[in-house]
């Protein structure tokens, strides 16, 4: 869909493409009645804009649609191609992934979150291991950073931006 037929495509519509964009129901709603946005720096701006006004709840919710990272099973098209560094990782680098994740989700009370895009299995781990190293609120602020990489990445996807 391009941004042009985005605009004057109906709510449901839009409100489908923004959830896969960003899991954050408050969000969604912000930027579904935003539109039409006249280009993609107005889009992003938009979406950085809402996202930077949601409240740690909000985030929370938006973290909680990822799947955890090197969990392979059940990923949408986007969170395969994001996590493509996970193809073909060695053993012992995935289990190290997965008992780490528990131990960040143990510790924070979210999954761990990174824009995986562009990174290895051991990039994603080592930037993992970094973090359990955080304070809470620190490590809230960081993942919403991660949140809204992911967010203009996936607004670029599906718009072809």
């Amino acid at each position: 869909m391009t941004l042009n037929e985005f605009n004057f495509a109906a709510l449901e519509a839009v409100r489908r493409i923004l959830s896969d964009c960003c899991g954050s129901a408050r969000w969604v709603d912000a930027m579904a009645v935003s539109k039409p946005f006249g280009s993609s720096d107005e889009l992003y701006e938009a979406a950085e804009k809402f996202w930077w006004s949601l409240n740690a709840a909000d985030w929370l919710e938006a973290f909680s649609k990822h799947p955890k990272i090197g969990e392979r099973k059940g990923l949408s098209s986007w969170s395969s191609d994001e996590q493509r560094g996970m193809d073909g990782v060695a053993d012992v680098v995935a289990a190290r992934l997965a008992i780490k994740n528990i131990e960040y989700q143990e510790k924070f009370g979210w999954i761990f979150l990174v824009c995986a895009t562009g990174k290895s299995a051991n990039e994603m781990l080592n930037e993992l291991e970094r973090r359990l190293l955080c304070d809470r609120d620190s490590e809230l602020r960081t993942a919403a950073v991660e949140q809204a990489k992911i967010t203009r990445l996936r607004l670029a996807k599906a718009f072809g931006l």
